[in-house]
């Protein structure tokens, strides 16, 4: 047990020190300056059955103050629930920017139900107005009025290709303040943000609840076409966007926020599982050695540090008190971040235990037919 505990605390002093600083949450949108003309966006909004969260999210994009010319496209991925008859009633009732909404039929084969509506949103905007820059949104983020403005004022002062924010997700039950702080944490900690934002850097994401994209970027990367089947399409349009040569950068958003709830373990288990394995790129060998890091690092400190107090064995309950002492260290300020309290930071080890299990269900359930299930839609591996 003595080794175990060793070789959890060295993990755990290479992740604090080594692993790009991924437990700070001080990466913002960069300094920026207003620019001396403001382009023309597009804001495309892929939506299926979007009802309940759509009367929170869509006004707030109607209503955003964008010096220049901006209109929305809220394409309807096959809705069920009156999304697109709902969408266009707010806007008559709210006013604000201009709103087309569309539907592109069923997916053709090989695209996921989200990209082809984000394929026919930019098609539609390009007819339109040949925007500059796409602001890519899902339909559950809600923007604060000036977050247009300060995407692109961002984008345009550093002569970034994409920017991306992290929503700030809803915490109010219990299960969304245990899993939810951990779920960007452990983002995070796989594309640490200063690695992402280096120019040139290997480490590349994006998060898909909000993304500027320079429209030329977007079509000399190929995108969304060459990414038409990925499951997790954020990190693999940043990769697109980076290998055709763009400038990418992520970081935690303070003004955009989600408003879909995850009242239950169940919802969040959904949300989870329906792309672990994907993330995995669906290798049996990634998800042993995953399932084997994780007991490592996150289950291993409690389990020495008891052990050893149960034991008698000092060395072995110092080590694992140590390795588990790091460890909500390097989560509090995700906890400070969400406005949670500290007291949550020793829970860690259960959330991760949970995100194991949540991995390893995403592949027997890959490996059932039923992966990457969302909205009566399954993706198999492409």
């Amino acid at each position: 047990m003595e080794w175990i505990g060793a070789g959890s605390l060295l993990a755990w002093l290479w992740l604090l020190l080594g692993q790009g600083f991924f437990w700070r949450t001080d990466v913002r949108l960069p300094d920026r300056r207003d620019p001396d003309r403001w382009p023309s966006v597009a804001v495309v909004v892929p939506a299926r059955d979007e009802a309940a969260v759509l009367p929170a999210s869509l006004p707030t994009l109607l209503a955003q103050k964008y010096p220049g010319r901006a209109e929305v496209f809220l394409i309807d991925d096959g809705s069920t629930d009156g999304t697109g008859a709902l969408a266009r009633d707010l806007a008559a009732a709210g006013g604000g920017l201009p709103l087309t909404v569309a539907s592109p039929g069923e997916p053709e084969p090989g695209w996921t139900g989200k990209l082809w509506a984000v394929r026919h949103g930019i098609a539609l905007a390009r007819e339109r107005t040949a925007p500059e820059y796409l602001l890519l949104t899902d339909a559950d983020i809600a923007h604060a009025p000036d977050s247009l403005r300060e995407l692109v004022a961002a984008a345009r002062s550093a002569g970034l290709d994409l920017v991306s924010q992290m929503a700030r997700l809803r915490v109010a039950t219990f299960w969304e303040r245990l899993v939810v702080p951990a779920f960007v944490y452990f983002f995070g900690q796989l594309y640490p943000f200063r690695w992402v934002n280096r120019p040139g850097a290997r480490t590349t994401a994006a998060a898909g609840g909000c993304v500027l994209l320079r429209r030329e970027t977007a079509e000399r990367a190929g995108v969304p076409e060459a990414i038409r089947h990925a499951v997790i399409d954020d990190v693999s349009l940043a990769r697109a966007v980076r290998r055709a040569g763009g400038t990418v950068w992520l970081g935690l958003a303070d003004r955009v926020t989600s408003v879909r709830p995850y009242p239950r373990l169940a919802e969040l288990w959904r949300m989870v599982s329906r792309s672990a394995y994907a993330q995995l790129r669906h290798r049996p060998l990634l998800l042993l050695g995953t399932v084997l890091g994780l007991a490592l690092v996150y289950l291993a400190p409690p389990a020495a540090l008891l052990a050893g107090l149960a034991g008698g064995a000092p060395v072995v309950a110092a080590l694992g008190g140590a390795a588990w002492a790091v460890m909500c260290g390097t989560y509090l300020p995700m906890l400070r971040y969400y406005r949670q309290p500290p007291w949550a930071a020793p829970l860690l080890p259960f959330t991760a235990l949970l995100y194991l299990l949540m991995t390893v269900d995403s592949a027997v359930q890959h490996y059932r037919g039923r992966g990457a299930a969302w909205k009566g839609r399954t993706y198999g591996a492409p």
